[in-house]
C-alpha cells in the first residue's frame, strides 16, 4: 500500500512538469494553485458551538442542518455534534443512529484510498475523507452505549464490549503499550463501567461483576469510587431490600478542540518526512525546516469542576470522573504527532520538487521573468495549505458519574454545578422513578454553568414531564 501511494505522488510530481510543458506558464500557475483556500472547519463550527453552549440547541440543530447541505468533507465530524444535540435534546434514538452512521463510516475509512493519499500530499490533509481522531473512534462507541442506554438499554453492554475492543485494536495499531506507554492511561473504563452496572441488576454472573469492577479500578486508579464499587460487587448485594440504584452520568465541561499552532519539527517527525520523501524519489530533506503549521489538540479552560446531588433535598455527594476525555485528546494526539508533522515537512518538499519540475519543463532557467512567477506561485501554494481542524467539537471534557441507592418510589433530583470553592450558576431538576432492585440512570449536560438541554432518565419517555422543559429546569442559585 505505502509503495502504491509513493508511485502515485510520484506520478503527481512528474505530472506537474509534463503538464507545464504542454500547456506553458499559465498551465504551470494553475496547477500549483490548486490548493484549497477556504475556511477552516474550526471556522465553520464556531456559530454551531456558540449555539449549544448557550443552551440554543434549536439554532444549534438549523445550523448543523445548513452545514451538512453543503459539506467539505467533513460530514462526518459535523454528524458527530449532530448527535450530542439530538442527545442533549432527549433524543437518543436519533443520537444513537447517527453515531452508528458515523461508527460504520469510520471503521470503512480505515482502508485508505490511495489517490487520494496521493493528492493530499499535493495539497494538504483536508482533502483527505475525515477518518475521526483515535479518541474519537473510541468515544463514538462510548456515547453509542450512553445513548442506547437512555433510551431501551437492549444494546448497552454490546456497545461497551466495542469500547474495550476499538482501544485495544488502536493501542496495538500505534506499536502496543512498550512503544507508546501513555496510552496505558487512556483506557476509557466507561465500558466494564457499565457492563459491571448491568450485571450487577440482572444478578446473573458476580463474578463478571466483580471482574469489570477491577477492570476500572485498573483502568482508572484515580476514579475515586473504583475501590468502593470493588469492595461492594466482592462482598454485599447490590442494594438494600426496599431500594433501587441511581446512575447519575454527567456530561462536564467543554471539551477539546484543535486549533492551528506553528510547531518546530522534531526529530521524529523529520525521520517520519525522509522516509516519505526518499521513497518518492531523489530527494532530500533541506538542512534546516522553518516552523510548520499543524492542527493540535487543546483543552479548555473549564470553571466546573462537578455537579453536586441532592435526592429530594438530601444531599448525596457529587459526581467523579470516569473519563478524561481533554487528557484521552490529548494523549493520542502526541502519540500521533510525530506523523502528523512528518508529513507536514515532507508535502512541503514535494511541493518544492513539483515547482522545480515545473520550471525545468518550461525552460525558466534562460527565462527569469518564468521563473519569478513559478517561485511566486510555489510560494503561494505553500501558504494556502490549511491544518486539518476537523474534529468532534461538541464532546465534554469530563463524563463523570455518581451511583445513589434511594427507597424504590418517586424522588425529585437535583444537580448543581461547582467548582473548587462550591457550588456557583443554576440547579437542574427532574423527578425520577425508582423500581426495587432495578438501575435508573439519569444523563445530563454541564459545559458550564447551566443544563443545556434535558435532563434525560432512562424512563423519561413514558413519564410526565419532569418539570417542564428544559428552560424551566433551572433554577438560579441564591
Amino acid at each position: 500500500m505505502e509503495h502504491k501511494v509513493t508511485v502515485n505522488v510520484r506520478g503527481a510530481i512528474q505530472t506537474a512538469g509534463v503538464f507545464a510543458q504542454r500547456c506553458g506558464l499559465a498551465g504551470a500557475l494553475a496547477l500549483l494553485l490548486l490548493a484549497p483556500g477556504c475556511a477552516s472547519h474550526a471556522d465553520r463550527i464556531a456559530a454551531t458551538q456558540g449555539h449549544y453552549f448557550r443552551g440554543d440547541l434549536p439554532a444549534a440543530r438549523t445550523e448543523l442542518d445548513l452545514l451538512l447541505k453543503k459539506p467539505k468533507r467533513d460530514a462526518d465530524a459535523l454528524l458527530l455534534d449532530q448527535a450530542m444535540v439530538e442527545l442533549s435534546s432527549g433524543r437518543p434514538k436519533e443520537a444513537e443512529r447517527l453515531l452508528r452512521t458515523v461508527r460504520d463510516h469510520f471503521d470503512h475509512l480505515e482502508q485508505k484510498d490511495l489517490a487520494e493519499g496521493a493528492t493530499s500530499m499535493l495539497t494538504d490533509d483536508t482533502r483527505l475523507a475525515y477518518s475521526g481522531e483515535d479518541h474519537e473512534k473510541v468515544l463514538v462507541r462510548a456515547f453509542l452505549a450512553l445513548s442506547n442506554l437512555m433510551a431501551d438499554g437492549g444494546d448497552a453492554e454490546a456497545y461497551s464490549l466495542q469500547v474495550n475492543a476499538k482501544q485495544k485494536e488502536l493501542i496495538e495499531r500505534a506499536g502496543g503499550l512498550e512503544a507508546h506507554p501513555e496510552l496505558a492511561a487512556t483506557q476509557v473504563a466507561l465500558g466494564p463501567y457499565l457492563r459491571a452496572m448491568l450485571q450487577e441488576e440482572s444478578r446473573v454472573n458476580a463474578d463478571e461483576v466483580v471482574r469489570n469492577r477491577a477492570m476500572v479500578a485498573s483502568w482508572q486508579p484515580e476514579f475515586r469510587d473504583a475501590q468502593v464499587d470493588l469492595a461492594r460487587a466482592e462482598t454485599t448485594a447490590p442494594c438494600a431490600p426496599g431500594h433501587g440504584v441511581i446512575y447519575v452520568f454527567a456530561l462536564v465541561g467543554r471539551g477539546p478542540a484543535k486549533q492551528e499552532r506553528l510547531e518546530i519539527p522534531t526529530q521524529a517527525a523529520l525521520l517520519v518526512a525522509d522516509r516519505i520523501v526518499s521513497a518518492v524519489g531523489k530527494h532530500n530533506l533541506p538542512p534546516t525546516i522553518a516552523p510548520i503549521r499543524i492542527p493540535v489538540v487543546v483543552r479548555q479552560n473549564n470553571r466546573i469542576d462537578r455537579l453536586q446531588v441532592a435526592i429530594d433535598d438530601q444531599p448525596k455527594g457529587d459526581t467523579a470522573t470516569l473519563v478524561d476525555v481533554g487528557m484521552l485528546a490529548e494523549t493520542h494526539f502526541q502519540a500521533k504527532a510525530p506523523e502528523i508533522i512528518g508529513r507536514a515537512v515532507a508535502r512541503r518538499v514535494l511541493k518544492k520538487a513539483a515547482v522545480y519540475a515545473a520550471k525545468e519543463a518550461t525552460g525558466a532557467n534562460t527565462a527569469p521573468g518564468i521563473d519569478i512567477a513559478l517561485t511566486l506561485a510555489g510560494i503561494a501554494w505553500e501558504a494556502t495549505e490549511a491544518p486539518d481542524t476537523r474534529c468532534w467539537s461538541l464532546l465534554p471534557d469530563r463524563i463523570q458519574v455518581l451511583r445513589i441507592e434511594a427507597p424504590a418510589g418517586e424522588h425529585y433530583i437535583t444537580l448543581t454545578p461547582a467548582d473548587s470553592y462550591g457550588r456557583f450558576g443554576y440547579s437542574a431538576l427532574s423527578r425520577v422513578t425508582v423500581s426495587e432492585g432495578r438501575n435508573t440512570s439519569v444523563l445530563v449536560n454541564f459545559p458550564d454553568s447551566h443544563l443545556v438541554g434535558e435532563v434525560l432518565t432512562s424512563d423519561w419517555s413514558v413519564q410526565r414531564p419532569a418539570i417542564e422543559p428544559a428552560a424551566a429546569q433551572q433554577v438560579e442559585l441564591p
